[in-house]
């Protein structure tokens, strides 16, 4: 029996996502046989100012909900917690609620377990999330990044709650190997670019300059979700794929939809 021919087999596809965070998106785009070009441009650090996130950890008790947006979040908070001596457990005392299934997977990891999740994996869904859940008066903590958009505490005040929105981390541009990366893809073109967050698409054309979108003349721009296509739009970039699901594997299905509708794979070269 012959193989059907993959629709991302061969197909040359940038990732934007920071080093460390690569991994979830790289496997999956290996095993649809892409060849998966590393562009990290963006690098995740901790707050630069560590008293906000101090204090909230101190009040925790004082607070009904933790809200994440992110997997770093999550990962920010617990490891801030281990410097003070404490661990994940301190967020016993409160109900958590995670922005998508990556979040409440790294919850998971650190054995905790989020109590809200939205069908729709963005600020606004979150938001919606909360219908039914009285928060008038209700102390809400929110360890994000140190710039991040205002949907969600805006929201959820809305909706009557006491927000605290805390730097939990930052997001940095990374700036190595970007000479190197500019010779890269004007030499050997990709087929698509993913970007996974607004970070990534600011910081891409921030690096590359007025070379950004000639590296990108004939190439799918492919992005997680509404959110990060809206940047990308903003930033001049053609926007041809936005997943459905916003989640990393979703952001994989889409490509392979949009490519086993744009013709022979790579496969039948």
């Amino acid at each position: 029996m012959i193989e059907r021919a993959r629709p991302l087999a061969g197909r040359r596809i940038l990732v934007t996502r920071a080093r460390a965070q690569v991994g979830s998106l790289r496997a999956l785009l290996e095993a649809e046989g892409a060849v998966v070009v590393e562009f990290p441009t963006i690098r995740i650090g901790p707050a630069e100012d560590p008293v906000p996130l101090d204090g909230a950890i101190a009040r925790l008790a004082e607070y009904r909900w933790v809200v994440f947006t992110s997997r770093n979040g999550v990962a920010a908070l617990c490891d801030r917690l281990r410097v003070l001596g404490q661990g994940p457990e301190a967020l016993r005392s409160a109900r958590l609620a995670a922005i998508g299934p990556g979040t409440a997977d790294a919850l998971r990891t650190a054995g905790l377990r989020a109590e809200l999740e939205p069908a729709e994996f963005r600020a606004e869904g979150l938001v919606r999330a909360f219908e039914g859940v009285d928060l008038h008066g209700v102390r809400v903590l929110l360890p994000r990044a140190a710039a991040a958009r205002d949907a969600l505490p805006d929201g959820l005040r809305a909706r009557g709650a006491i927000v605290d929105v805390v730097p939990a981390y930052r997001t940095d541009v990374e700036r190595d190997h970007v000479p190197e990366m500019r010779r890269r893809l004007v030499a050997e073109p990709v087929d698509a670019v993913t970007f996974t967050s607004s970070s990534t698409v600011r910081n891409f054309v921030e690096l590359l300059g007025s070379d950004a979108k000639r590296a990108l003349d004939a190439a799918l721009v492919a992005c997680i979700g509404p959110v990060t296509a809206a940047t990308a739009r903003a930033c001049g970039l053609p926007v041809g794929v936005v997943a459905d699901d916003y989640t990393i594997p979703g952001l994989v299905a889409a490509l392979r939809v949009a490519f086993a509708g744009s013709g022979r794979s790579q496969d039948d070269r």
